[in-house]
């Protein structure tokens, strides 16, 4: 199960802009180790859940792992071979909109080398590039 928002306000939403960076969520706030986006782009339930299963895995069920982001906004798609017009197609799934500098994914509880290829092993399930960051001096 991908995740999702159990209620919105609204049910569908505007594409709004992704501009800029990450004003807030952009430094460690929970553990020492911190996977942070180097780009932009929509993160979906599924990437997110991939992500925190490969760390998970690769951990063997050691140290704590939060994650940073949640899929708020709702994506809708018309289907296939549909004429244009007749309205806004249904909620297809959830993205969390990253901007450069957020920290998706935070650990604590293992030693440098282990999260870093953690970190290493979630970043090839993501759509955009990330960096590992360390709460003794940022980059390590």
């Amino acid at each position: 199960m991908a995740l999702a928002p159990a209620r919105t306000k609204y049910r569908k939403a505007q594409k709004g802009s992704l501009a800029g960076n990450a004003k807030r969520g952009n430094t460690l706030a929970f553990g020492e180790f911190g996977l942070q986006s180097l780009t932009r782009g929509p993160m979906t339930g599924r990437q997110i859940e991939a992500a925190r299963v490969t760390i998970s895995r690769h951990l063997k069920r050691k140290g704590k792992l939060w994650i940073r982001v949640f899929p708020h906004k709702p994506v809708t798609k018309k289907p296939a071979e549909t004429r244009m017009g007749s309205g806004k197609g249904p909620v297809e799934y959830y993205v969390a909109q990253i901007k450069p500098g957020a920290v998706l994914f935070e650990l604590a509880g293992v030693p440098a080398t282990i999260a870093k290829e953690a970190f290493r092993l979630a970043d090839a399930k993501l759509p955009f590039k990330c960096r590992f960051i360390g709460r003794d001096g940022g980059i390590v």
